[in-house]
Parts: structure tokens; C-alpha cells; sequence
């Protein structure tokens, strides 16, 4: 019988992206060294087991707060109690980088010229995305929202579009 962690789930369940695991190894390595495949697994898992040392620990600074949602704070606290210190400066530093990085993205789309889309624009233009992915899918081609499949060659293609209206934006 596998152990079993707090949130019912095995240590197989947690885990990371090998891939992305090991082009991690590989870039903190000079060229000419090599990593054993065993070796790179020992890696992860010991990546995993810090994971959940933090995370554990975190946990525990955020209860003795009385607070139920686990703070960067919490982490950094963490960090210290456990003995990692030298490492909040660099930690906290990436936090503030990746702050940065996605402000944007997550409290909201904006058009390119900073205006907010409006209900109406986003619909056109999930509607525009949807129609672009299904026609990479199709083999097909997206022109200016239009979706025409590929014609073979030699062979002359006629196309005619006709737009329905939305009817639910009608209804609004």
C-alpha cells in the first residue's frame, strides 16, 4: 500500500514536468558534464520533498496567524524557520519579478492601445481565436476572421461568405 500524505493523494500523485526538470539541471551545468538519468530522478524527487517541506511548513505559519490562504509572506517565513534564510533575499526578488511580469495578464485583458474591451469585442474576438484555432485543426486557413480550407493545387476555388447576425447581442 503506497503512503499516503494529509490531502489523500500518494507521493507518486506529486510530482514535476521531467522535461522541464531536466533542461533545468542541464542549464546549471557546464556543457561538457553529463547527468545520469537515475541521477536526474533523484533530482526531481529531492526537488518534490523540498516542495512539500515548504509548503508544509508555510502551511503551519499561516495557521498560527489564523489565516486560511498561505501568503508569500508565509513562504519566507517558512524559508526561515526551516533555515534557508540566505535564501529569502533571492527568493523574495524572483517573487517581485514575477509580480512584474504578469500584472497585466492577471487582473484583466487589455487592448493593445490600454482601452478595456467592451462585452461585444471580446465575444468577436473569442468568436475570431475559436475560428483561427478550428481551422489550424481543419488544415483550413483564417483570413481576416474567415475560415476557408486550403484549395489543392491547380485547383480554382470559389468562396462566398454570408454573415448571420449575432441574435443574442440582439436580445440585449
Amino acid at each position: 500500500m503506497e503512503p499516503i500524505d494529509i490531502v489523500g493523494k500518494t507521493k507518486e500523485d506529486a510530482s514535476l514536468p521531467k522535461a522541464t526538470m531536466t533542461k533545468i539541471i542541464k542549464e546549471m551545468l557546464p556543457p561538457d558534464v553529463r547527468v545520469a538519468r537515475d541521477t536526474q530522478d533523484l533530482l526531481i524527487e529531492c526537488c518534490v520533498e523540498f516542495i512539500n517541506l515548504i509548503s508544509s511548513e508555510s502551511n503551519e505559519v499561516c495557521g498560527r496567524e489564523d489565516r486560511r490562504t498561505i501568503a508569500p509572506e508565509h513562504v519566507l517565513k517558512a524559508l526561515e524557520v526551516l533555515g534557508f534564510g540566505e535564501y529569502i533575499e533571492e527568493v523574495y526578488a524572483a517573487y517581485e519579478q514575477h509580480k512584474l511580469e504578469t500584472m497585466d495578464t492577471v487582473r484583466g485583458v487589455k487592448c493593445t492601445n490600454g482601452a478595456e474591451m467592451t462585452e461585444e469585442e471580446a465575444l468577436a474576438e473569442q468568436q475570431r481565436m475559436f475560428a483561427e484555432a478550428r481551422a489550424r485543426m481543419n488544415g483550413g486557413v483564417a483570413v481576416g476572421g474567415v475560415v476557408a480550407k486550403q484549395p489543392e493545387v491547380g485547383v480554382e476555388v470559389e468562396v462566398e461568405v454570408e454573415v448571420e447576425p449575432n441574435l443574442e447581442a440582439a436580445d440585449s
